[in-house]
């Protein structure tokens, strides 16, 4: 190759670079991971209009409509998505298209200032390559869910946008005063949480500052190298859920993130609620189990953390800087993000019980 030509070469390359620079907050650093780099949306205020839409599976109108019911009392302005309501082969909130057009439209209306997606279950991954990411960043809005919405925090990330695992329509039609539910709305309004989680045995101590990343694990595991993969980011906080599992599917999933390289990448894990998860091996917990790969890394680990399928579902910021500290007498759990700081017990917070059963029926696990 001529000197001339070789020049040329790199120039392509170095415009090649350049480009996905600009269409992706995630930067490309190399083959093993991404720089995540999130900006935080506007917190909202009264007035402000909120998006309910159905990515995954079909929710009741009525639930809907007492989800928007209980947005109202908080002085927001709920809008339903357009194909809220459809039921396409038996589970699905509408087709792949329709489902599609309802985010575009929330993510694309500049007067829709947060998104709620109405409940989990299963069909996130079915959208993941049919839209760019810079359709999820051209105009940064909160957007709140668990479970299969996992998928779309990892593309939140990813676009380098801040998003909330949190409560969704399913559960705020229950009258939206519990502690999850006013938790989520403080954290939409600019009241970050500062949570005190108290001592567990399973605890690994130690200090570590990262980027929460991560939901539920049977979810974001098959995600991995597509788009909606956050967990190619460096400086990871993992954060761990599951509902319904088996212990050695969980074993499966956890060790798949292991030999592609996530526990090197990451500060310190998080790990929520594994509710009506299995006990058919002889460890003591899921928590228990997992320890036993985590202490190699020498990280931190924070156990219980309330977040999930569990009664308790507290807010997480995914794609915000995080910092957690764990000690012999409990943990702390931080955003260092702008905002009122709110201290929140996690011992103190209660909300009420429902059924593994019902959870599992929401998670698309049960019928």
């Amino acid at each position: 190759m001529t000197s001339k030509r070789f020049v040329l070469v790199l120039l392509l390359l170095a415009a090649v670079v350049s480009c996905k620079k600009e269409e992706n907050v995630a930067v490309l650093t190399d083959g093993d991971g991404v720089t995540l780099k999130c900006v935080k949306p506007d917190y909202l205020k009264a007035g402000d209009r909120v998006a309910l839409i159905s990515p995954s599976y079909f929710t009741p109108m009525e639930n809907v409509e007492k989800a928007a019911e209980v947005l109202r009392g908080w002085g927001l302005v709920p809008v339903i998505g357009p194909n809220v309501g459809k039921l396409y082969a038996g589970k699905y909130a509408g087709t792949v298209e329709e489902r599609l057009s309802d985010i575009r439209w929330a993510l694309n209306d500049t007067t829709i200032k947060a998104i709620i997606c109405n409940r989990g279950g299963y069909g996130t991954i079915q959208l993941i390559d049919r839209m760019q990411l810079k359709e999820w960043s051209a105009h940064p809005k909160w957007l709140v869910g668990f479970s299969d919405i996992t998928t779309l925090h990892g593309l939140l990330t990813r676009a380098g946008v801040m998003s909330v695992h949190g409560t969704m329509s399913s559960f705020l039609a229950n009258g939206g005063t519990d502690a999850t539910s006013t938790l989520m709305r403080d954290v939409l309004m600019g009241r970050v949480p500062r949570y005190e989680v108290p001592a567990h045995p399973q605890n690994i101590k130690g200090r570590a500052k990262g980027v929460m990343v991560g939901g539920n694990i049977c979810t974001f595991a098959p995600n991995m190298g597509t788009q909606a993969d956050a967990t190619l980011g460096y400086d990871l906080i993992l954060f761990i859920e599951e509902v319904g599992e088996s212990m050695h599917n969980i074993d499966r999933q956890f060790n798949v993130l292991a030999m592609n390289g996530v526990l090197d990448r990451c500060k310190g894990v998080v790990l929520g609620e594994f509710a009506g998860c299995g006990s058919e091996l002889s460890y003591e917990s899921v928590e228990a189990m997992l320890r036993q790969y985590i202490e190699k890394y020498n990280i931190p680990l924070l156990c219980g953390f309330p977040a999930g399928h569990g009664d308790v579902n507290l807010p997480l910021l995914m794609g915000a800087p995080v910092t957690i500290d764990v000690r012999e007498d409990g943990a702390t759990l931080q955003f260092d993000v702008e905002g009122r700081q709110q201290v929140v017990n996690t011992a103190n917070v209660s909300t009420p019980s429902s059924s593994v059963a019902d959870c599992m029926k929401l998670a698309g696990k049960r019928e």
